[in-house]
């Protein structure tokens, strides 16, 4: 499925797709970035925010940890390749996470990402799927809130499609 075929499901569209998605593989993503594309949302959710984005994935060659953030892109359409937004020279990113494996499958839970306590992104965990068996190129995700032990669904699906090699690594929060 693409971007193409993605974009006009409802929401119970989209969790059925979710739910015969496939695992993914956690080195499958070391040192790779993707370009997202927001799914799910309401238009002027998108209008105040961003319709695309981008997700990182790094292996710390040190510690063996994996990690993420969120980068900031230029508005430029759903098919043009990423392009961050810069402040000083440096990509904006914002957003981090850790990339843990559960019994459910691959999850970013921003609360291992070194947020500060007071960003509400802690409380968010994307659980991902690849859309084809063994096939990290596109992968699908949902945004859920930790409320204690309990997981709250969000309006919020992603799209994220494999757009190279990291271009760059942010320090650790």
């Amino acid at each position: 499925m693409t971007g193409s075929d993605l974009l006009p499901l409802s929401p119970g569209a989209l969790r059925r797709v979710f739910e015969a998605g496939h695992p993914v593989d956690p080195a499958a993503l070391d040192d790779t970035w993707y370009r997202g594309t927001s799914l799910g949302l309401w238009g002027w959710v998108e209008a105040l925010s961003w319709k695309t984005f981008a997700k990182t994935f790094h292996r710390d060659p040190a510690t063996g940890a994996r990690r993420g953030w969120n980068v900031r892109l230029h508005q430029d359409g759903l098919d043009a390749p990423p392009r961050p937004i810069e402040r000083a020279g440096a990509p904006v990113v914002f957003g981090h996470y850790g990339l843990v494996a559960t019994p459910a499958g691959l999850v970013l839970d921003y609360g291992a990402g070194g947020n500060p306590w007071f960003d509400p992104t802690r409380l968010v965990r994307d659980p991902l799927v690849a859309l084809a068996p063994g096939d990290p190129s596109r992968l699908l995700g949902c945004t859920l809130l930790a409320v204690g032990p309990l997981r709250v669904p969000t309006p919020s699906w992603f799209l994220l499609e494999r757009a190279g090699a990291l271009p760059f690594v942010v320090s650790a929060r």
